[in-house]
């Protein structure tokens, strides 16, 4: 059981990667938690002009939750470590380490595109799903904060269809973190102030 520790730190370690921070960094445009919403995310990112840097995060942010799902049962396995819910930890400690980055003092980004990642290498029918749920919802709203908390709360429901109930309690765990790192857009939400996607605020 102790490996479940493991499991959580490596999927922690990877998620932890503040991808959104280091591109601007890269590309000269400063510290992007100074603008939008402070968020390391991707929608924020787009919030520099940028599409490029905010695809590039978007993408890398999926990836880190990928990997740390597939790493982890690959390595699971190759150490005759035979848990089959290593990749889960794995996945959960990469939602986390996004979300509250021990880098960044805890202030990471909101965690849509890592547990996409991670929902697509858990059970692609479930990740293409919310997906789709988060692209119909941003699209007729232009809120990407009201189409990740839409998209996370259904992906529970679709993996205990789909996948079974430990994948629905990863999906589970992941959306009240994602919940409760959104706090502040949910407020937004309500006051009507909640900026749309690509805009400042």
């Amino acid at each position: 059981m102790i490996f479940f520790v493991v499991w959580l730190l490596l999927g922690y370690a990877l998620g932890s990667i503040p991808f959104g921070l280091l591109l601007t960094w890269a590309a000269g445009l400063g510290d992007i938690r100074a603008i939008g919403s402070g968020s390391i995310g991707a929608t924020n990112v787009l919030r520099t002009g940028s599409k490029k840097l905010a695809a590039g995060t978007l993408l890398l942010d999926a990836l880190k939750g990928a990997v740390a799902v597939l790493l982890a049962g690959w390595l699971a396995v190759h150490l005759s470590e035979l848990n089959q819910f290593a990749g889960l930890w794995a996945g959960l400690g990469a939602v986390l380490g996004h979300l509250f980055p021990v880098w960044l003092d805890f202030r990471g980004g909101k965690g849509a595109a890592t547990g996409l990642g991670v929902l697509i290498a858990a059970a692609w029918p479930v990740g293409l799903l919310a997906a789709a749920v988060w692209i119909g919802i941003a699209w007729a709203t232009r809120l990407s904060s009201v189409a990740t908390l839409t998209a996370v709360a259904l992906a529970p429901v679709f993996a205990a269809f789909l996948a079974g109930p430990q994948v629905a309690w990863l999906a589970l765990a992941g959306a009240v973190l994602i919940w409760i790192r959104h706090h502040a857009n949910i407020s937004r939400l309500i006051a009507g102030t909640e900026p749309q996607i690509g805009r400042t605020g």
